[in-house]
Formats: structure tokens, C-alpha cells, sequence
């Protein structure tokens, strides 16, 4: 920093001790304004200064931090601080580690675009660069820091990473154990010794997470406290590292201490709300059981719920262990503090830039002067997701007084509409151009309008839909459908239209029923190489088909597209004859459950099983088209679509066969989703699929499919891509190694 200071003002004729000040002028400052300087200053025009004074006036702006250098000078009693900027620094990047990540660059390297270039803040970026990568266990990691000047005089940072070597967990001890295998701290700590193949899925790569080496040691305890270890102490880890191989040796000292039984499980009620017998009821601990700390903190959440229900919003359930260290007992004592009761004083919408208030108020089991019930907010949370119109909701809490709260509802819109033009590769169909207008919430106003035409090389479909959840705001609902399509098969076509209409009732918040006619007509058109006079009328009879179909169907799922708990049933039979041709009585049974794993985990990894079950009688006239097939998505992925199913001789067919529809098939499905690209929306699934199908039973076929595909919630909607290997399969069966479909539920 440059200061002219005495001997400046000693050239000048003046007094060299103190100066009158005529005059303040600022030169090349451009962060401070004058105003906000001349504020900052301990003297003003007028007063008179000395050398000390200007100089800790010049420290003061120093200390703003936007400066690299700032000087005087004195003539006739105009004082001028010149100032020199530090420069800006325009572009931020990463080379190297973590290239393109946004979410890194705000949350570790914390230098924005347009901050002032600072060296301080630039080292102490590159230390929080090293600490992240260590935190993987990497060590021996290199920053450098690159700068470069542009034309506009700003700067671009770049941050240039040798990411380190990782360490390896070779050996891994525990000494002291001996009352549970120590094969089970696998499934709760976070650094494990390596396996043989430890790259493969579900074997353990021994690689060394730093942040979780604190958190280990408690892991494992809770574990103990699982299995009534009350006493249990787990020393933080050893570790002692080869820096020559990057491996480590790891172990742990372990007191297990004694197996505490439950003597007594007792109930205080700070204030009498409910009876103790009903508290009792949702308890899972037992009186002579091993203690277990997992289902003492599920029953505190059970106690909290049921006494939040009564409208205790602030209830606190303070659990308390009394232990008798010589008879290894543990007395189990839930304190339950209910607080007052809580009203509902206002329900406040946010977010919904295109849903309309009421669409989001009719989910809402909680409104303005209800009573609260935590199991209503719940299920409001949930039935929010089962819209599929948002991406996300959340209902906040908001505490007025002891006596009444408000909720703030959050939701972020999802794309629900678009309108494609364009073409495509199907599977099954082939080539394929398509024009769709759909929205399942037009203008926000929860109905669902659809229009499409679709062409490829074997089908044709056009269908207009309209159906609304909730008519009038009301528990009813109501769709109306038409639809006209044509499907080419090897040596024949299948013309099809219709209408349906119907409505729907939801009883109670995840019943609902259904009841709706449906009308069609279908009819055959062979090709002119068939020889019309051998062919059996039966599979090719034109037909009408008027039919009924009552349903019922449960769904507690959390989210429409992507659901992470609950499960869905539902049973729903048809019966056709009414007046028309075809005569049937038709079954379909489906069931699904779904269950999220992050917390057994660490990460957002889905379960879900999934399995359908048809039935169909023929009480007067069953068309080969209402008969079943299995194959491809929903049923037995690795198999072209409907081409699995019963079949008869054919030798005018192409293929020598002719597949005829089974009267009973069921089918199963068990998939394991895990995150791929969050900030993409993109999922990786696996699954193992099986089916039976058949007329007299299930067992005349079965066949396998498994593989890996990804979930993507595209701009134009959800879309699953699906790479499948058959199992079981037949050397004529027709197999298929990719499919995909949008739209669909996961």
C-alpha cells in the first residue's frame, strides 16, 4: 500500500501538524459511494487533521476489503484518496473434480460470479476443496489455483484439482465381541473391509469415508441397543494407514456389556388427555422382552401420533430408560407432556402459479377452524403427491399462540400437459409418428383432457378422453372416452371403435368405486393371401361387444408417479352381453406395494412388487381379442408385447401358429429403483419379472425376464426405457431386448 503522507504534506506549505480541510475528493472508487465514505470518516469539511488521523482513515477503507491499495494528497486544502479496485472475477470453474456441478460451486468453492478477487478467500476455498474430497477418502489431493485476466479487466478463476488416491479398508477387527456377530455391523456402518470383488453390486469396496468415521462407532452401538446392550461401548476407531499402498488396517474396542430385560413399561400423563389402555395398544415393547431401541423410539412416534390426533399439536413424549444395573432391568417410562389443544386458524396456498386454490383445498383434510390431527396432515401431504399435478409439497406448521396454528402449504408445479408433433421408434410398432394434446391439469383446473392420433407401421390409434377426479368439487367423478384404432397382425387387421362413460365415487380417502358401460365394435379384414375358404370363422367373427364394469380400489401411496410408501389394490369385473355380441364375465385383480429405503440406506432406493391377476369365463361368446397375452411392460419385460399366451397350429401363418388369448394369467414383478441423475430427474431400475398364463391353469406357460432400464421425468412426461433378457424362454418364443413407454405410472 502506498501512503504519501509527511513528506507529501511537508512539501506543501503548510502546517505539517495539522491541517484545515476545505475540501474531500474520492478518485477510482467504485464499490463505496461518497456519501456512505464521507459517513465513514471521523472528521469532515472544515475540521482540522493531522497525519495520524488520515492515516487510520485510510486503514478504515482498506478494511472494506474492496481495495488492493489506496494513497493521498493534499493541495490547498482539497484532501483526495485515490483508490485502487480490486479486480472482479467474472467466471468461477472446477478442472478436474466435480466439473459443471452447480450445487459444488455454491455450496464448497463459494466464490459467485461478480466478487471481488481476493486471495484470502481463494486459499480458503482450496481448503474446503481438499476437506470435501477427503471426506471420500482421498488423501495426497492437489489444488491449484489458475487466474486469467480478460479483455474487460475482470478475472476467471479456476480451480484445477489432482483428486487424491483413495484408502482401502484391508483389515477391519473388533475385539470384545462375542453376543452378536459382528457380520451384523456390516448393515449399519459405513467403512467396511474389503471384499473379493468388492467392485461389484452388494460387495463391499473397503473404501474410506472420513465423515463417517465418527458416526460409525455410535451406529454400531445403536445396533447393540437393538439387542438389549444397554451398557454397550464402542471406542472410536483405529486406524492406521500404509501410505506407500494407500491401505489401511481398522479396529475397533468393544465393552458389550449385559442383555437388559423389560421389567415394567409405564405410562406418566403430565396431564390426563386419553386412556392409559389405549396408549398401550400401539406400544410393541413387552414386559420380559429384551429391550430393543428401535421399536422404543417407534413407539414414542406412535404415542406422539395418536395424542396429536386428539388435537395436541404440541404434545412431547419424553422416554425414559430407569435401569437396574445388578438385575440387568430396564424399566421403559413414555412422559407424556400434551400441552393445549390446537385450532386450525388459516390454510395459506403458495406456489401454485397454475393450480387453482381449490383444487389444492379440496385434498386438504385440515382446514380453517378444524381441530389439528396429525395423521390429517399426513394424509394431505400424501394426497397432494397422488395428484401428479406437483413436484414436490410440503405442509409447514406455523405456531400463532398454545392454541392455534396456521398451515402453509408449498407446492412446486410439475409439467402436466404438452403437445407433441414428431415421430419414433417403437418396440413393437415400428416406425412411428404421432400428434398429442394432453393435459391431466388443463388450466389448473384438475381435469383431464386428452386428444391423440398415432400412426406406425402396424397400428393406428385416435382417441379423445375427457374425465374429471372431483365433479363439482364433490366425491363423484366422471369420463367419457371415444376411440378408433387398427392393428396389422401377419396376415390379418383388427379395426376397432368405441365409447366409454362412466363415473367414480371415492368413499373414504383411499376407496374409491367405480361404475361404466363401454361400446364397441370390432371387425377383421384378412389378408388376400389368406385362403378364406380353410379359415376357421371362429377366430375372425366380427363383433360387437357392450359390456359394465364395476370396480373398486384402494391407494395409500404417497405420490402419484413416484410413490415411496403405501400400496395400491384393486378389483374390478365386467360383465358383457348386454345386447351385443360377445358374452363374458371378466375379472382383473392388481395390487402394488411400494416402499422407500433411504432409511436403511443412506440414499433415495425404492422397493416395489407389484403383481396382476386375470381371470375370464365365457358365459355365450368370448372373442379371441378379449382373451389375455403377456409380454412386455406391465406383465414379463424380455418378450414382445402380447406375444406370449396359448396358440394353436397354423401353417397359413408366417410363424406356423396362431396365438389365441389364455383365460387366466398372472404376473409379478419385484424392482429395485435407485437415483441416477437427480438434478436430471433420471433413475436406474432393475427387476426380475415372472408370469403364468393359460385356459384350464397357470402352469401351461411361465416365463422369466429380468434387467436394468432408467426412469426419466422428461420436459414431455415420465418415460421408462427398459434393456430385458428373457428367462425360461422357448426357442420360437418372440423375445425383445428394449422397450419403452411414457406416461405411465413407475
Amino acid at each position: 500500500m502506498r501512503i504519501f503522507l509527511a513528506t507529501t504534506l511537508t512539501l506543501l506549505s503548510i502546517n505539517s501538524f495539522a491541517y484545515t480541510i476545505k475540501a474531500i475528493n474520492y478518485d477510482g472508487m467504485v464499490h463505496i459511494s461518497k456519501s456512505v465514505a464521507l459517513r465513514m470518516l471521523p472528521f469532515s469539511v472544515g475540521s482540522d487533521v493531522d497525519d495520524e488521523m488520515i492515516d487510520k482513515s485510510i486503514k478504515k477503507y482498506f478494511k472494506q476489503g474492496y481495495f488492493n491499495d489506496i494513497w493521498v494528497d493534499f493541495k490547498d486544502g482539497v484532501l483526495t484518496y485515490h483508490f485502487k479496485e480490486k479486480a472482479l472475477i467474472s467466471k468461477v470453474e472446477l478442472k478436474g473434480w466435480k466439473e459443471g456441478d452447480k450445487d459444488i460451486l455454491d455450496s464448497v468453492v463459494q466464490i459467485k460470479r461478480g466478487s471481488l478477487y481476493d486471495e484470502k478467500k481463494l486459499e480458503a476455498a482450496k481448503k474446503r476443496i481438499i476437506e470435501t474430497i477427503s471426506h471420500d477418502g482421498k488423501i495426497d489431493s492437489v489444488v491449484e489455483i489458475e487466474k486469467e485476466y480478460l479483455d474487460n479487466g475482470s478475472i476467471k478463476v479456476t480451480f484445477v484439482v489432482n483428486e487424491g488416491e483413495e484408502i482401502i479398508i484391508d483389515n477391519l477387527v473388533y475385539s470384545g465381541v462375542s453376543g452378536l456377530d459382528s457380520d451384523l455391523f456390516d448393515d449399519v456402518i459405513s467403512n467396511k473391509e474389503h471384499q473379493f470383488m468388492g467392485w461389484f453390486w452388494g460387495r463391499n469396496d473397503g473404501e474410506l469415508s472420513l465423515s463417517d468415521l465418527e458416526y460409525d462407532p455410535l451406529r454400531i452401538r445403536d445396533l447393540y441397543m437393538q439387542y438389549g446392550y444397554l451398557d454397550a461401548k464402542v471406542d472410536s476407531p483405529f486406524v492406521r494407514v500404509n501410505f506407500d499402498h494407500y491401505t489401511a488396517d481398522m479396529s475397533y474396542q468393544i465393552k458389550e456389556g449385559e442383555v437388559y430385560n423389560i421389567s415394567a413399561v409405564s405410562i406418566n400423563q403430565v396431564v390426563h388427555v386419553i386412556d392409559d389402555e389405549k396408549i398401550r395398544e400401539v406400544i410393541s415393547l413387552q414386559k420380559g422382552k429384551a429391550f430393543n431401541i428401535k421399536t422404543f423410539r417407534e413407539d414414542a412416534k406412535k404415542i406422539k401420533t395418536i395424542i396429536a390426533d386428539l388435537s395436541y399439536a404440541f404434545v412431547q413424549v419424553v422416554p425414559d430408560l430407569k435401569k437396574d444395573k445388578k438385575k440387568h432391568t430396564v424399566e421403559v417410562v413414555f412422559k407424556i407432556i400434551p400441552g393445549d389443544k390446537v385450532r386450525i386458524r388459516n390454510v395459506l396456498i403458495s406456489g401454485n402459479t397454475r393450480t387453482l386454490d381449490r383444487i389444492i383445498r379440496r385434498e386438504l383434510y385440515l382446514g380453517p377452524g378444524d381441530m389439528y390431527s396429525l395423521t390429517d396432515l399426513k394424509d394431505s401431504r400424501n394426497s397432494l403427491g397422488r395428484l401428479g399435478y406437483f413436484d414436490s409439497n410440503t405442509i409447514e406448521e406455523k405456531r400463532v399462540d398454545n392454541h392455534t396454528m396456521d398451515l402453509i402449504v408449498k407446492v412446486k408445479e410439475a409439467p402436466t400437459g404438452n403437445v407433441q408433433i414428431g415421430g419414433g421408434y417403437g418396440s413393437y410398432g415400428g416406425l412411428m409418428v404421432s400428434l398429442s394434446v394432453d393435459d391431466r391439469n388443463i388450466w389448473g383446473s384438475g381435469i383431464n383432457i386428452g386428444v391423440k392420433a398415432e400412426k406406425s407401421q402396424m397400428t393406428q390409434n385416435y382417441s379423445f378422453n375427457i374425465s374429471n377426479p372431483r365433479l363439482n368439487d364433490s366425491d363423484f367423478s366422471g369420463n367419457f372416452s371415444i376411440y378408433k384404432s387398427a392393428y396389422d397382425y401377419n396376415d390379418y387387421s383388427v379395426y376397432t371403435n368405441g365409447l366409454s362413460i362412466g363415473t367414480g365415487h371415492r368413499f373414504t380417502r383411499h376407496i374409491s368405486g367405480y361404475l361404466g358401460y363401454n361400446y364397441s365394435s370390432n371387425s377383421y379384414d384378412l389378408d388376400d393371401s389368406v385362403d378364406q375358404t380353410t379359415v376357421d370363422d371362429y377366430y375372425f367373427e366380427d363383433y360387437a361387444k357392450s359390456s359394465i364394469t364395476v370396480s373398486m380400489s384402494y391407494d395409500s401411496t404417497d405420490d402419484y408417479y413416484l410413490p415411496r410408501e403405501g400400496f395400491t389394490f384393486s378389483q374390478g369385473i365386467e360383465r358383457s352381453g348386454l345386447g351385443a355380441d360377445a358374452d363374458f364375465f371378466k375379472s382383473r385383480t392388481r395390487f402394488g406395494k411400494y416402499t422407500g429405503l433411504e432409511d436403511y440406506v443412506g440414499f433415495d432406493a425404492i422397493f416395489r412388487y407389484k403383481a396382476r391377476f386375470y381371470y375370464v369365463e365365457d358365459t355365450g361368446y368370448l372373442p379371441i381379442a378379449e382373451r389375455f397375452y403377456m409380454g412386455g411392460i406391465g406383465s414379463v419385460r424380455g418378450y414382445e408385447s402380447y406375444s406370449l399366451s396359448p396358440r394353436i397350429a397354423d401353417s397359413r401363418s408366417s410363424t406356423g401358429y396362431r396365438l389365441i388369448g389364455g383365460k387366466q394369467t398372472f404376473s409379478n414383478n419385484v424392482e429395485l429403483s435407485f437415483p441416477l441423475v437427480p438434478k436430471a430427474k433420471m433413475r436406474l431400475v432393475t427387476y426380475v419379472d415372472w408370469g403364468f398364463i393359460g385356459d384350464d391353469s397357470l402352469s401351461e406357460i411361465s416365463r422369466g425376464g429380468y434387467g436394468a432400464g432408467i426412469e426419466w421425468f422428461s420436459p414431455v412426461g415420465p418415460i421408462q426405457l427398459m434393456f430385458s433378457r428373457p428367462l425360461n424362454d422357448k426357442p420360437d418364443d418372440r423375445t425383445s431386448g428394449f422397450e419403452f413407454t411414457m406416461g405411465q405410472r413407475f
